[in-house]
Parts: structure tokens; sequence; C-alpha cells
């Protein structure tokens, strides 16, 4: 068993969003990404489908050019090669899972790349 904290040890990053990698299963990779409001993520594409889920806080996230309004506790999957992207609202809190095929360290260069 492996257990891991969303909000424990926040560390707010005034470049970029901070991310990183919570848990590793045999399936999936869950990653935290922690935005100051007005920090977001460029438009990208994933190879393979995510589910990011706002665990506080609110973000913009655009897919295909049409933005939508996400809040604390809404939830939105992807399939992959989806041009996506996400601006935070407010200070958020966003946890995305990926397949065990993805690379977290892709997440990582989107951010600092944004």
């Amino acid at each position: 068993m492996t257990t891991a904290s969303l909000t424990e040890n926040l560390e707010y990053n005034d470049q970029r969003p901070a991310v990183k990698v919570l848990l590793e299963t045999e399936a999936n990779k869950e990653i935290r990404m922690v935005f100051k409001a007005g920090q977001g993520l460029k438009e990208h594409k994933t190879p393979f489908p995510i589910v990011v889920e706002v665990f506080d806080g609110a973000i913009d996230f655009g897919v295909n050019g049409k933005t939508q309004s996400l809040k604390k506790g809404d939830l939105i999957a992807l399939s992959g090669n989806v041009p996506h992207d996400l601006k935070a609202k407010e200070d958020s809190i966003v946890r995305l899972s990926l397949t065990k095929a993805d690379m977290a360290e892709r997440v990582v260069e989107v951010a600092k790349n944004s």
C-alpha cells in the first residue's frame, strides 16, 4: 500500500506551476500541479488519455480552442492527442492522472515551457 496527500507540503512557484509525482502504481501515475492565480500551461497534447481533477481553486480549461471553466471538485477526461491548455483563475491544486505508459517528465517540461 502507498499513500500520498494532495494538500501536504504544498510548494507554490512564482515563475511556473509546481509539478510533483505523488503516486506511481502498476497502472497509472498521479501528479499534483499547484498553480498560483494567472499561471497556466500552454496548449499541448499527450499521446495517452488523461483525467484532470480540480482539487481546489478554479481553472479555465481549453480543449480544441474552446474554454470551459472548472471549479473545485470538477473532473475532465481527454483522449490522447487532443490539444488542451489551462489557466488558473485563482490559486489552485490540480490532480492529473496519467497512464503508466505516459511520462511525468513530459508534464514537467510543459510546465517549464509555459
